[in-house]
Formats: C-alpha cells, sequence, structure tokens
C-alpha cells in the first residue's frame, strides 16, 4: 500500500465529493422516530436514506450493489454490497461489515449565532449542522476507504454496509433487518462501527466497551388536582419532594453513586489499566472539555477517576420533565403531581432489563411519603457492550494506521454513550473482530447545540479504515 496515495485520494473525495453532500444531508430535519413519530410521512428519512443511495451508486466500485430495504413500519436501511476485489476475489468468504445511521437527534436549543441544526456552517476544520458527525459520514467515509483500495488495486474481503435509520431510537427493527438479511451478510469476521467518539483529534482512538442505557418516567402523584398552594401546603407534602426523596432511593446526592446494586459491577482489570492509558493521554481533558458554567468543576480531580466515571460506572441523568408550568405560567398552585424522564448508563456488561426491574422494585415496592402514588414506567432498557480481546494482527494493523495518518500510536478506552446495535452484533456474531470508532471527540457535542464534524479527523478515520480492511484480507 502507497500510504501517500491513499492520503491523496481520501483528501480529495472527502473535498470534492464527501463534504458537498454532507452539507446536503445536514439540510434535510430527518429526526429519528421517536423525536418524529410522523417520520414516515413527512419523507425527510426516505430523502436522507436516498441522498446517500444516490452516492453510493455513483462512485466508481467495481462489485458494487446497493438497494434500500423496508421491513413492515420500520424505518428503511441501506444495504450496500462491495464484491471480494483483486486476491481475494474467488476465495472463501471471510467478509467485513461495515455500519453506520442516518437518524438524528431534535435540534435542541443554545445553537451559537450563526449556526442551526439544519443549516451546514463550515468554520476552519469544522462543519457545523446536525448529524454530520452523528453519524452521516458513515457511508460516505466506509465506501471512500474500499474505494482507496481499489484505487491501487489492493485486494480486499467482501465488504457488507448496514447503514439504519433508527439508532437513536433504540434500533427498533434493526434484529429483523439482520435475521432478514442474513444469507447476504454472512459471518463477517470484522465489524466495523463508526458512531462512537475520541479523546482527541491526534489519534485512532477504539472504543472497547459501551455503556448500557436504561430510559424510564418516575413519578410521584399526590392530589387528583390542583389546589391553590395557600390552602394546600402543610397538609399535603408537595409531589416535588416526594420525588426528592425517591431520587435519593436511586442515587447519593453527594457522589452520584446509584444506590440499586443491580446496576453496580466490578470494573475489569484489563479495562482499569485502558482507563489509566487513557487517562493518562487526556490529562486535563479528561473532562471532555464540558461547557462548565463559572464555579462548576467535574465529578473528580483525577481524570483516571472521571473516565471510570464516564465508562464503567453507572450514573444517572433527568432529561425531562412534566407536570411543571413554564415559569410565566406558574401560579400559586399546589400540583396534582410530577414526572421526571430519567436516563441511566449502566456499566458495558450489567443486563439492562434486569436491572431496570430493580429500579421499578426500589421505587415501588416501598411505601412513599405519606403514601403519595409513586411510580417507574419503564421506557427501555438496553445492555451496553464489552469488545472481545482484540486480535494480534488487529492491534497491529490500527496502531500502524494511527502513526502512519495521525503520528501517534492508537488509544483504547470505554465510551460511556449507548449504541444498541453492537450487543446485539456481537451475540450474533461471536468470532467476530470489532473496531468501533468515530469523530465525536471534543466540543463535537452530538445530541445539543453547535454540534460539529473534524473535518481533518473524518478524513484520516478513513484512511486508518482503509488500511485496515487491506491488512484483514492480509492477516494471517
Amino acid at each position: 500500500m502507497d500510504t501517500a496515495k491513499v492520503r491523496d485520494f481520501v483528501n480529495q473525495i472527502w473535498d470534492d465529493s464527501i463534504i458537498p453532500r454532507l452539507c446536503e444531508y445536514i439540510r434535510i430535519p430527518n429526526k429519528s422516530p421517536n423525536f418524529d413519530p410522523d417520520w414516515a410521512k413527512h419523507g425527510y428519512m426516505d430523502a436522507a436514506v436516498n441522498l446517500a443511495l444516490d452516492w453510493v451508486k455513483a462512485q466508481p466500485v467495481k462489485g458494487l450493489k446497493a438497494e434500500i430495504v423496508r421491513l413492515r413500519d420500520f424505518t428503511p436501511i441501506l444495504f450496500v454490497e462491495v464484491d471480494a476485489f483483486g486476491d481475494a476475489a474467488g476465495q472463501a468468504d471471510d467478509p467485513v461489515l461495515l455500519y453506520g445511521h442516518l437518524d438524528k437527534q431534535p435540534e435542541f436549543t443554545g445553537w451559537e449565532e450563526g449556526l442551526s441544526p439544519w443549516e451546514p456552517v463550515i468554520r476552519g476544520d469544522k462543519l457545523y449542522g446536525r448529524g454530520g458527525a452523528d453519524d452521516g459520514y458513515a457511508v460516505f467515509g466506509s465506501l471512500a476507504a474500499i474505494m482507496a483500495l481499489q484505487e491501487q488495486n489492493l485486494p480486499h474481503r467482501r465488504c457488507v454496509m448496514i447503514i439504519e435509520c433508527c439508532e437513536e431510537s433504540n434500533s427498533v427493527g434493526l434484529p429483523e433487518y439482520i435475521d432478514h438479511l442474513k444469507d447476504r451478510i454472512g459471518t463477517p469476521s470484522l465489524v466495523v462501527c463508526l458512531d462512537a467518539g475520541c479523546g482527541n483529534y491526534e489519534q485512532l482512538w477504539v472504543t472497547t466497551s459501551l455503556r448500557g442505557n436504561i430510559v424510564g418516567t418516575l413519578r410521584a402523584d399526590v392530589l387528583t388536582e390542583g389546589v391553590h398552594s395557600g390552602m394546600a401546603s402543610g397538609i399535603t407534602a408537595s409531589s416535588f419532594r416526594v420525588l426528592r426523596e425517591l431520587l435519593d432511593r436511586l442515587e447519593d446526592t453527594e457522589t452520584g453513586a446509584i444506590k440499586v446494586d443491580e446496576l453496580n459491577i466490578p470494573v475489569p482489570e484489563n479495562r482499569q489499566q485502558e482507563a489509566r492509558h487513557a487517562a493518562e493521554v487526556l490529562g486535563e481533558h479528561a473532562n471532555h472539555d464540558l461547557p462548565f458554567v463559572d464555579g462548576m468543576k467535574p465529578m473528580s480531580d483525577d481524570p483516571y477517576e472521571l473516565v471510570l466515571n464516564n465508562t464503567w460506572r453507572p450514573m444517572l441523568a433527568v432529561t425531562g420533565q412534566e407536570g411543571v408550568p413554564e415559569l410565566g405560567m406558574a401560579g400559586n398552585t399546589m400540583r396534582p403531581y410530577t414526572a421526571l424522564k430519567l436516563s441511566f448508563r449502566t456499566p458495558p456488561t450489567v443486563d439492562a432489563p434486569k436491572a431496570a426491574e430493580a429500579i421499578k422494585r426500589v421505587i415501588e415496592e416501598k411505601p412513599a411519603l405519606y403514601g403519595a402514588k409513586a411510580s417507574f414506567k419503564i421506557g427501555s432498557a438496553a445492555s451496553g457492550w464489552d469488545a472481545p480481546a482484540v486480535a494480534p494482527w488487529l492491534h497491529e494493523s490500527m496502531n500502524k494506521a494511527s502513526s502512519q495518518y495521525f503520528g501517534k500510536d492508537v488509544v483504547y478506552w470505554g465510551m460511556g454513550g449507548s449504541i444498541p446495535f453492537m450487543d446485539m452484533l456481537a451475540k450474533k456474531f461471536p468470532d467476530s473482530q470489532f473496531i468501533v470508532t468515530g469523530l465525536l471527540g471534543p466540543k463535537s457535542n452530538a445530541h445539543g447545540p453547535n454540534e460539529f464534524l473534524h473535518i481533518p479527523m473524518g478524513k484520516k478515520l478513513t484512511m486508518c479504515v482503509a488500511n485496515v480492511i487491506a491488512d484483514h484480507f492480509n492477516r494471517e
């Protein structure tokens, strides 16, 4: 492989083709089904997947087949096959599976002046807009990596791309798609997922674990209807105070530690070692350079503890509320109930459905304050993922690629987010090797305002994937 030619090819296709197409993609408000129940009627998801299909079909890739697959009322998927190429043609099937998604998070608020979720803006090395980094680039970058090999007549195994449109809504329907396409997918020995993150933009970061996610609604009812607060306070506890006591059952207010035993596990020694190395590389940036308000500090001064908190320890976030009016509409009224949307991030190896039932028991088995009605309604429970040991050939390949294109070694670490697809795929293909990586680095802010794609990182990541696919053919 001539790495200089790979670099030149990838840089050119990103500049001339991928970035313009990503700008078109950002303009499509194709929010995931959880945030747009009428997605089929609105047609934005079809627009996004058709945009990607048109680009894929327009590329001069030998052995390319691409189509949109639809099952029942699920969001569609883009399914792409590229036949084995060069010396790999005619050999035993040994496919590479590449994964990404096209659905997006909602707009959110707080975008800087001149930026918006649905209008692409390039400032320096950054392409701003919703979905570019999470995860619209994956389909383009994956195919570009394959093209970089064919451009030099380098052999590669058969490659299969699955680009779904429901990842931000827990990949509903994806298991059926995998089963439906299992004969065409085959049994991949390498899976490449480009939906994760990076600790900096200076080297290749490979994710070895993902936390699970439990989402549910915690609710406390104290009255059947709202009443004058002057008449009621001192006689009935407020629903908010009841909720405070319920939250105290789940989380230590001082430390953030989760009190439900089923959500806690010991951190494996090998993951502790990875966390130490990642913390050494990140240093003061282990806080992900979050936009803290003045005076706010991270939960620990120790980068190692922050890495573990974010990857292997359960944590709780309150992400929504109901029953509480806007400030301008808040009268002197004792509200009948308060409900909170809770999002638990669970350690990678915790059984999320069982843990969700444990949360429900903790809330509902013991009476709430003064006999108030308390409930926890489970919305979803997706388990995390812990990667198998990295094969020597793959470690060597990734480290070499990181050194060639970044000038620094690869870093392994855990990610605090969730990709439901990974746990499902690991169970279906237990002998596969995995590369889980991505562009979501410091301040890229996926899911929030001012999301951006770091263009040089996207290019270099594409180059690394090309190297690994080539080495996959040559491995011993």
